[in-house]
């Protein structure tokens, strides 16, 4: 065994002997750049996420459940998608270098420092808890930003106001965070509440915070939403008009963007969509 050893290392020893110090150094660069590449990345990587229909269910759940005495709901044959977007390195979802250099080569796929994602010494724990704190209070201003808009338009709406004042909604979705599905649980829910198929049948995505006064407000990664908006059947995206910017040259092809800036230019957006007259509607320009 010992003489083998021996022998292994002579081997070792004449290899390295017979080549130049340039051939050395090139070796040791390849070997130290494989290294670098399987450490920790401090870089976030982001892609299309997964979407769901605010009008279907998740888990066999209804996304948007409401009950209460004397209301009423009604079903839509189209689709109302939020849209996300998938993100890895953020903590808790550790990656390596290698998959960050696959980001940057990867055309759908998005690259920025940790320090502009996520707080600097965030744990995975506190990073689940805020993403499910935004998630929940998305929902809670959809629910009264939703139901406000429906009673106060009820006449127009052909619902009936006073069953809506103990009206309760619940929202489930299975693995989404985050605030930017606000703007589409509210239309979801008015949707729901309305004898109107307000979406035509179509499938229509969008994205957009919402306040307690019905602004959309802009969110992030709307470039990578897009593209998941088109990868699972929409044609038509809701886009809030603060984030025209990163919107303008990057809709993909078979994608009509629509900008929005308030929750009643999305419904009636959706409307005018459902009818077939949404080709006058304004979209995001430079």
């Amino acid at each position: 065994m010992v003489e083998r050893l021996k022998g292994f290392l002579h081997h070792i020893r004449d290899y390295f002997a017979a080549r130049s110090i340039r051939h050395l150094a090139g070796l040791f660069a390849v070997v130290l750049g494989m290294v670098i590449l399987l450490l920790p990345s401090s870089y976030v990587i982001e892609m299309p996420g997964p979407t769901q229909n605010v009008l279907g269910k998740a888990s066999g759940e209804e996304v948007i459940a409401v009950q209460g005495k004397g209301v009423t709901t009604y079903r839509d044959s189209g689709k109302l998608l939020l849209v996300t977007v998938s993100a890895s390195g953020v903590p808790g979802y550790p990656i390596i270098n290698a998959q960050a250099v696959w980001g940057w080569a990867n055309p759908h796929v998005e690259v920025m420092p940790q320090e502009a994602v996520v707080p600097v010494g965030q744990t995975a724990d506190e990073y689940r808890q805020q993403i499910d704190d935004d998630m929940t209070g998305s929902q809670d201003e959809a629910s009264e930003v939703g139901l406000r808009y429906v009673r106060e338009h009820a006449q127009e709406l052909g619902v009936d106001a006073d069953a809506l004042a103990k009206a309760k909604v619940t929202m489930h979705v299975d693995s989404i965070g985050g605030p930017s599905a606000g703007m589409m649980y509210t239309l979801g829910l008015i949707d729901k509440l309305t004898p109107a198929t307000e979406s035509g049948g179509l499938t229509i995505a969008g994205t957009g915070t919402i306040d307690k006064q019905g602004k959309v407000g802009s969110i992030g990664g709307i470039r990578l939403k897009m593209l998941g908006a088109k990868r699972d059947g929409a044609t038509w995206f809701l886009a809030p008009e603060a984030n025209c910017s990163s919107v303008v040259g990057h809709v993909p092809d078979g994608l009509r963007d629509v900008k929005v800036s308030t929750l009643d230019e999305a419904y009636q957006a959706l409307v005018a969509i459902g009818k077939g007259q949404g080709d006058d509607l304004p979209h995001c320009t430079a």
